[in-house]
């Protein structure tokens, strides 16, 4: 059977992404809002206000179920109003936030440490923001917003394994065998794991075919290998990189630039980025329409490029190459990719405006959260773009960016307060899991153990 999304198909469709993102290659920053120092000290102060009351929820302690129910209650109730004057936003998409946004992410995370709780608060988060842009997918693609089985399993899949691949404990080999076992399984061979890892991973491949079995929906399958056909592509890029310049992988990208140049970092970010949002869209609505499809990869290149924005001190240390290490690593100021992505997120924002579905209250909340996603990464890394550059987009920030700067570095140092709130949150209710698979609090299965129906895991949630 050929393959609806198979890698010409990728290929194809990267090629079409890249020649919108040069049409926005634009000299000047797109219009938007501006700010007076005075309207951003508003905000930082709402903000502020916001923050200590987390705070002192935190330093409470909630003792028992009903407490930390109450704690999340108070939180959630002052949202809207912190969110109206501190964010800017209108009634209807603050409710969307706390109404459909945040129940969404936190029975995703309880299922998850259900399920498995040796998962890190940062895996949790990771997962719930594939959820949080599938809980924007469903709206925008006419379906209802609801956790599923499959959009479940596919947020977690890349925590497992993307840290797996990424763990500096683990052979070159070792990674490599892993993915192509993922591969196999993904293909549909049944697999047993070989390691309680790939227990998990196989758990998640399952959820997905009980939900969409696979001659029924093939593009389901095809999508989920497509993005990891990317990934491989990726890594076997920039470790053919590294080996022509004999350049460890936490060494500085200057000593690679050369081998990898803007085309290549950008076909590479944009095959990952849209394959990832595309396989949320097909885990949601099987079959697309072909504006359904733009969008959807799309959008995954728009976040592919804005979390590498925001990670560019980090990927500057491993010796990872993007296309904004590269600028740095070149000697160059990061002002025109910044307003090129600036100017990308306007045209994903109307490939979205297009589309029938979707309330414009949550359009309007997605096109700001875009535009704030470069917004705070430019803060945080300013000191790689020009300061003429910086003066003239800190006025579309909310939020002076050295305020920016300075509360990200207090919340991490709040780790500890924060991750006692996070549990407390998690542990609060129930929650509605009515359509989801039983998960329980155990160890993952054994290498000896095939995996078993996900009803067998457990008998409930706590």
């Amino acid at each position: 059977m050929e393959q609806l999304y198979s890698w010409p198909w990728v290929q194809a469709q990267v090629a079409q992404t890249i020649e919108g993102w040069n049409s926005c290659a634009l000299p000047s920053i797109p219009q938007s809002a501006h700010y007076t120092a005075r309207q951003q000290r508003a905000h930082e102060k709402a903000y502020d206000k916001g923050l200590r009351a987390v705070q002192r929820e935190t330093r409470r302690a909630p003792r028992n179920a009903a407490e930390r129910l109450a704690a999340q209650q108070r939180i959630v109730a002052s949202f809207p109003s912190f969110a109206s004057v501190a964010l800017g936003l209108a009634d209807d998409e603050s409710e969307l936030i706390s109404g459909q946004f945040l129940p969404m992410g936190t029975e995703l995370a309880r299922w998850a440490r259900s399920f498995d709780c040796s998962l890190s608060t940062n895996d949790i988060i990771q997962a719930c923001r594939n959820a949080w842009s599938c809980c924007g997918l469903q709206s925008l693609l006419g379906q209802p917003t609801a956790l599923t089985p499959s959009i479940l399993a596919y947020s977690l899949l890349y925590p497992y394994s993307d840290n797996y691949l990424d763990h500096p404990g683990l052979s070159t080999a070792d990674k490599i065998e892993f993915s192509e076992r993922f591969r196999q399984r993904l293909c549909g061979q049944l697999l047993s794991p070989g390691n309680a890892h790939e227990a998990a991973v196989w758990t998640m491949v399952q959820m997905i075919e009980e939900q969409y079995p696979r001659p029924l929906h093939p593009q389901v399958f095809d999508s989920l290998l497509a993005i990891h056909r990317a990934q491989e592509e990726s890594m076997a890029q920039l470790k053919s990189a590294r080996r022509m310049h004999n350049s460890p992988a936490n060494s500085p990208p200057d000593s690679m630039h050369n081998s990898l140049d803007n085309s290549a970092l950008l076909r590479i970010s944009c095959a990952k980025g849209g394959t990832s949002v595309l396989a949320d869209a097909v885990l949601i609505r099987p079959c697309l329409t072909r504006e359904e499809i733009e969008f959807a990869f799309d959008w995954g290149v728009l976040l592919q490029l804005g979390d590498d924005l925001q990670d560019v001190r980090e990927d500057l240390r491993r010796g990872s190459l993007t296309l904004f290490t590269h600028a740095i690593a070149q000697g160059k100021p990061l002002d025109a990719l910044v307003t090129q992505l600036l100017h990308f997120s306007e045209l994903v924002a109307g490939r979205m405006d297009r589309l029938p579905n979707g309330a414009s209250s949550l359009k309007s909340l997605l096109r700001m959260s875009w535009r704030s996603l470069v917004l705070m990464a430019v803060a945080d890394i300013s000191s790689f773009c020009s300061p003429a550059f910086i003066a003239g987009l800190e006025p579309c920030s909310s939020f002076r960016f050295k305020f920016l700067r300075a509360r990200n570095e207090s919340l991490t140092g709040r780790q500890a307060l924060f991750d006692a709130l996070f549990e407390a949150f998690l542990e609060a209710g129930p929650g509605d899991r009515g359509t989801l698979p039983i998960a329980c609090n155990c160890l993952r299965p054994t290498a000896a153990q095939p995996v078993a129906d996900l009803r067998a895991l457990g008998s409930s949630f706590a």
